[in-house]
């Protein structure tokens, strides 16, 4: 638990402290000098009197009570010092900058566990070890660099990785992107990213908290805790941007189902951050981007003004926003011939708005007055303005300053000369901005957060399926795939609608059945996990005499105990999946059925437990969406009926957490029903 002695200390000592600089120990206690830390500064030396102009204490038992520990010694001696700082010093919060725990052996790993549990006796806090250290407005606890001017309203950031911190600081303060407090948690013995998010929700004050919130996340080990208190701290007015590292299936377990295959361990952190309203990135400068689109005003509509002197990166950013699912519509207002008398003959007003290289500051000005006032069609703005060296822009930037704080709708920055402008760009940052410097990569960043949905309802209700008669069927089923009786069995009580089916065992049963249900008919090997594969699925089944030879083949191939009939409806084939996650829980899948479902892999994720709005997003959110809408004539399906499918899922999986992976492929839908035709469910009970 991040605490008060870890936060604003009264007192610090730095354990292993030198007057050698290029060692973390000497470098963490001049961070803490050049940062005018207020409350009394410690340092232990085994060799030294005075470390720094500090006096240094030979032994941490000599020490008077402290606060906070920063610990730069050799792993196998942190252990014992912390137990004397923490059981005689009063010491609570220890900061363990020495590497040589469980990220090295297992020795160390044992070395960490010690540690833990001693800190954990006395309640206190723990960051790392194996980690540069913390930042806070109170105390420079890290013995890297950079180190920004902190500012209270600036980025709140948590790294599992300090070298990455340092990158991503590096990365963002040339920007103009300011920061508030960075932890480095390294190996997370004792609280990870999860933990620090959780201090920022609990501690969220709305007066004084930074509401931008920055995480680097190479293991998400409490999903749960993560998501509850980022989506708290999102509700509350924060926005949240996060990089999870890691992503590559190379090395993945090999899945049974189409469903494991789609849904990897990636694919539930997406489903994750969907559901907390996480806007996930890819990289240091993606992060830094979609930062520093949290430091501006929200775009409140999907339409962009892109105003330039220079015709390439407009275009550039034009294509950057259409790919991303945002707009640069043409200016409709019969303002807009009055604008254009404004400029230099030649100059278009066209979207985007070029106003030439021999655009003035003041043609700047008028531009930026119209597009807010008069342009009703444009919800926000991007100015693209650099330099060929030929004269100062200051005056340019100035405009640009004046009306970012004055214009109603959102003015976003493309100030790419930062070398030949360095100068006015340096200036203009003084001023509070942040910069962006490639068009495309701001564009991709708008997108990205644009899109990104809001967190998901706190109070989900779910349709009542008959939950005794699912349990009275998982409870009696054995681990592995049910059999299809079980599988209707359970859809049925889910409220699932399924086809006629039946499953025959001989020549005669079959014969019986297909007069029963009439042609045409499909018939399925019931056995093998995938049917098709094996030429385990027949469609249009017209006559008895094919219904024989159909059942005699079937029943030769391998592990085929029977054969499924169905009458043969039309529609389009969709996908409805259930996969179980380790620590993430169940995940919500859909898509396309069929082979589409291997050929486009186009398929929406969400975590359990989705509603029915939710459920809807999922349907909208697929690249196959205008087919299941209906297009150029052909029917589509009923998109209500679909959700419905997706929330008795989510309804099932709480009757029945032992599904562990669940198939239903194909659905098939159109404008009066959605309906399984095929269902496979795998139960896992240890």
């Amino acid at each position: 638990m991040i605490n008060k002695a870890l936060i604003n200390p009264k007192s610090i000592v730095v354990v292993g402290g030198s007057n050698n600089t290029a060692k973390p120990g000497g470098k963490v206690l001049k961070n803490l000098i050049d940062g005018k830390f207020a409350g009394d500064l410690y340092v232990t030396n085994l060799k030294e009197s005075e470390v720094q102009g500090i006096k240094s204490y030979a032994d941490v038992a000599d020490l008077p009570e402290t606060d906070l520990a920063i610990i730069a010694i050799a792993a196998q001696f942190v252990p014992d010092t912390v137990e004397v700082l923490a059981n005689q010093k009063g010491t609570r919060a220890f900061i363990v900058l020495s590497a040589g725990f469980s990220e090295e052996s297992e020795v160390g790993a044992g070395l960490e566990k010690k540690l833990v549990d001693i800190v954990d006796e006395v309640n206190g806090a723990l960051i790392g070890p194996n980690c540069v250290g913390v930042l806070t407005p109170n105390h420079h606890s890290v013995f890297t660099y950079p180190i920004p001017k902190l500012d209270s309203q600036g980025c709140d950031f948590v790294s599992g990785s300090g070298a990455t911190a340092c990158f991503i600081m590096e990365a963002g303060i040339p920007k103009g992107l300011s920061f508030a407090n960075v932890f480095s948690v390294g190996n997370s013995a004792q609280m990870g990213v999860e933990e620090v998010v959780k201090y920022w929700d609990e501690s969220f004050d709305p007066e004084h908290s930074s509401r931008i919130k920055l995480l680097y996340i190479e293991d998400i080990k409490k999903p749960h805790m993560l998501l509850t208190h980022a989506a708290s701290l999102i509700r509350k007015g924060c926005r949240i941007a996060a990089v999870k590292a890691g992503s590559s299936e190379a090395g993945s377990r090999a899945a049974s189902s189409h469903t494991g295959a789609l849904a990897s361990p990636d694919v539930a952190v997406d489903a994750l951050f969907r559901k907390a309203g996480i806007v996930r990135c890819y990289g240091r400068e993606d992060l830094i981007a979609v930062a520093s689109v949290f430091s501006y005003p929200k775009l409140k509509g999907q339409n962009l003004a892109v105003i330039t002197h220079a015709g390439g990166p407009a275009v550039m950013l034009t294509d950057a926003l259409s790919e991303g699912g945002l707009e640069v519509p043409a200016i409709e207002s019969p303002k807009a011939s009055d604008l254009l008398e404004e400029l230099f003959p030649g100059s278009s007003v066209a979207n985007p708005i070029d106003f030439l290289a021999t655009g003035t500051a003041e043609q700047l000005g008028i531009i930026l007055d119209y597009t807010d006032k008069y342009f009703d069609n444009i919800d926000g703005i991007v100015v693209i303005f650099g330099t060929p060296g030929l004269f100062p822009v200051y005056d340019v930037y100035d405009v640009l300053d004046q009306k970012m704080r004055t214009c109603k709708k959102p003015i976003y920055p493309v100030l790419p000369s930062i070398l030949t402008a360095r100068d006015e760009v340096d200036a203009f940052l003084e001023k509070g901005h942040v910069n962006f410097p490639d068009e495309v990569v701001l564009g991709q960043a708008l997108s990205r957060v644009y899109h990104t949905p809001p967190p998901s309802r706190e109070d989900i209700v779910m349709p009542k399926v008959d939950r005794a008669k699912i349990r009275r069927v998982v409870d009696a089923a054995d681990d592995g795939y049910m059999n299809p009786r079980q599988v209707q069995t359970v859809l049925d009580a889910a409220g699932i609608s399924r086809v006629t089916e039946t499953v025959v065992e001989t020549e005669e049963a079959a014969v019986k059945a297909a007069g029963r249900m009439g042609y045409p008919l499909v018939m399925k090997v019931v056995g093998p996990v995938h049917k098709s594969d094996v030429g385990g699925v027949v469609l249009g089944v017209k006559d008895q005499e094919s219904v024989v030879s159909e059942f005699k083949r079937m029943m030769q191939i391998q592990d085929t105990t029977g054969v499924l009939m169905q009458p043969m409806l039309d529609g389009i084939e969709l996908f409805a999946g259930v996969k179980k996650e380790d620590k993430f829980g169940h995940m919500i899948l859909c898509g396309m059925g069929g082979i589409f479902i291997e050929v486009l892999k186009d398929v929406a994720t969400r975590l359990y437990p989705i509603n029915v709005e939710e459920a809807l997003n999922m349907i909208d959110s697929l690249k196959s969406y205008d087919i299941l809408e209906g297009v150029r004539g052909k029917e589509g399906i009923d998109l209500d009926a679909f959700a419905e499918v997706l929330v008795r899922l989510s309804s099932l999986v709480e009757a029945a957490p032992e599904i562990f992976e669940m198939d239903l492929n194909p659905l098939l839908g159109n404008e009066k029903y959605v309906v399984a035709v095929d269902a496979r469910i795998r139960i896992v009970k240890t």
